[in-house]
């Protein structure tokens, strides 16, 4: 098309094949959008295109992508908050009409079969080398390793025992993020050599300072931690893991990470056999998981920090992968 559309914190720029999202990188521009700059989604990642109203006089233009076509998406398992999904152009209402127009123009480059999964990975993920902070260690990623270098102050003593880790992506199986908005977030690297680890609890902050704040940082039931079954301080155990939470492994360092290291996998896996398919996220739908997290969600809820329309949506979602 060779147009270029602007919205609010975004333009979208067309080309034959592509589009070119350029992010702003002003103050009120969503952190991820600029760590992100820009992508350039062909349209044969795209599923459909949607126009629906926004907030406060405003349109939203949107593009679905394809299941398995962006690495960034596949590593979210839809835990991003709308107004970071980085396929939304905002618009002001009065650009309706040609908000519309371009809507018609994507729908009719779509490819012929949009609602099957991408066989592979459309979108460019994020370069290497990356790097940031966790709540027990620095993970860094240099396009082939992803390494973990704990801290003395975060670190349980599990993973003091076990040492920093590298992990070459030849030998990973694909990897689990959870939000660290979702008050339990973690990265796990699940090795292609041993067994997918319960991902029911996954392990939390919560889980390592308990509800009164203190104890100690192995998680071994001291002074205000209660004791737990081993399930339940599984990513604080684990030395393929690192935790989130209270400002470490924020969104829009993490996500991008974990979608760089997925891609990557993707890249250098062989052809995936039933036995062992490339995981993301896996464990996230088991049932125990989806029950507990709705139930927490209904305490933030109950407490007055989730709003009902919040409350609604996310349990939704969570229903919705089971």
């Amino acid at each position: 098309m060779g147009d270029v559309l602007a919205g609010i914190h975004a333009t979208w720029e067309f080309d034959a094949d592509s589009v070119l999202i350029r992010f702003e990188r002003g103050i009120r521009t969503p952190k991820l959008f600029q760590s992100l700059r820009e992508r350039r989604i062909p349209y044969a990642a795209l599923s459909s295109v949607t126009l629906t109203p926004g907030k406060r006089s405003t349109v939203v233009l949107r593009a679905v992508p394809r299941a398995g076509a962006d690495p960034l998406v596949e590593a979210a398992s839809g835990q991003l908050k709308e107004g970071c999904d980085p396929y939304r152009l905002v618009l002001p209402a009065e650009r309706e009409v040609l908000a519309e127009y371009y809507a018609d123009e994507l729908r009719a480059l779509l490819d012929p079969a949009p609602d099957e999964p991408a066989d592979r990975f459309l979108v460019a993920a994020p370069e290497a080398p990356m790097n940031f902070k966790a709540y027990d260690g620095r993970a860094g990623f240099d396009g082939e390793r992803v390494s973990f270098r704990w801290s003395w102050t975060g670190a349980s003593s599990a993973k003091w025992k076990a040492g920093d880790q590298t992990f070459k992506v030849s030998e990973l199986a694909g990897i689990v993020w959870r939000s660290p908005e979702a008050l339990d977030g973690y990265l796990r690297l699940l090795p292609r050599a041993t067994a997918p680890v319960d991902h029911r609890t996954g392990g939390s902050l919560g889980d390592l300072h308990g509800p009164g704040g203190s104890g100690s940082v192995d998680g071994t039931g001291t002074v205000g931690v209660p004791a737990a079954a081993p399930a339940t301080r599984a990513a604080d155990q684990d030395p393929a893991a690192v935790l989130f939470g209270l400002g470490y492994g924020p969104v829009h360092e993490s996500l991008p990470f974990a979608a760089a290291v997925l891609e990557s996998v993707h890249r250098t896996q062989p052809a995936p056999a039933a036995s062992a398919p490339v995981l993301v996220n896996a464990g996230r739908r088991d049932p125990a998981d989806i029950a507990e997290r709705i139930h927490h969600l209904g305490e933030l809820h109950r407490a007055g920090l989730v709003t009902d329309a919040e409350y609604t949506a996310k349990k939704a979602q969570l229903l919705a992968e089971l």
